[in-house]
């Protein structure tokens, strides 16, 4: 039986209750609280600030005569049980995450999107929840609006697995760290997962759709990349960023947009 919050209950993570979302049903969930109030705006120009608390910083925007939730997760598996617990109580059904990966395959260019229809759970988190054995998928209804949507505004783009992790060295690899030490149980992974055909490395996704199935509500995930891990460790420049973010901005408004009508999809 699912526990959902009664009229005045405050969330105590999130700092939100169900008369601040007024219904919304749709939630976008950035990791950084950065980002924001510039998804808010994107979608609606008269959005409105809720509140922030902890990493969670929320606004309410209206898109087609819905309100939906734009709110940061924070990084990583755990913060994200946070804010799907929570904002599942308080009757959210679909979450849209977006935010920023490094690529894996050389296909994949500095900002490009990638839409990710299931993860690697190489995060704990999750693990809490279903054994490793549980596939992380993403809802189906959700990717193909994403790519349909980014399709259709002619944004570069590739759908595929991430890999998550809840190390942003070692567990992705990397040597730029400050002691530069890489235990041998993860040396060579990346070069593992580039042959398994995963696109990229992200820290929320297993954990964001591995909650959403077991509860029985959909989430979806697109993502700008800033590092092309085939070439280097380095993260890309500001410009890059803001046009990774202008991307998945504009990709994430269509496919709500889509996900509140009917559309249908071109092969």
């Amino acid at each position: 039986m699912f526990h959902y919050a009664k009229e005045g209950d405050v969330m105590y993570h999130t700092g939100l209750t169900k008369e601040m979302l007024r219904g919304a049903t749709y939630a976008i969930v950035p990791g950084d609280p950065g980002r924001v109030e510039g998804l808010a705006k994107a979608l609606d120009e008269k959005a409105s600030f809720l509140t922030s608390h902890r990493d969670y910083t929320s606004w309410l925007a209206q898109l087609k005569g819905q309100p939906v939730l734009v709110m940061s997760t924070g990084m990583g598996g755990p913060c994200v049980t946070f804010a799907v617990e929570e904002l599942a109580r308080l009757g959210v059904k679909t979450f849209l995450r977006v935010g920023t990966t490094g690529s894996i395959q050389r296909n994949l260019q500095l900002g490009d999107l990638v839409i990710n229809k299931a993860a690697v759970r190489m995060d704990g988190a999750s693990k809490s929840y279903a054994p490793a054995e549980y596939p992380a998928m993403a809802d189906m209804a959700v990717t193909l609006a994403l790519q349909q949507a980014a399709k259709e505004l002619k944004i570069p783009h590739q759908t595929g697995i991430c890999v998550s992790t809840d190390s942003f060295w070692p567990g992705q690899e990397r040597y730029d760290s400050f002691s530069g030490y890489v235990r041998k149980a993860l040396q060579g992974t990346m070069a593992d997962y580039q042959h398994m055909g995963c696109t990229n490395f992200e820290m929320e996704n297993a954990t964001l759709f591995t909650l959403a199935s077991l509860m029985g509500l959909r989430a979806g995930s697109v993502c700008g990349v800033v590092a092309q891990r085939t070439e280097s460790e380095v993260i890309a420049p500001k410009e890059t960023y803001e046009l990774a973010e202008q991307r998945f901005q504009q990709v994430a408004k269509r496919a709500l947009e889509m996900l509140m009508g009917h559309f249908l999809i071109t092969l």
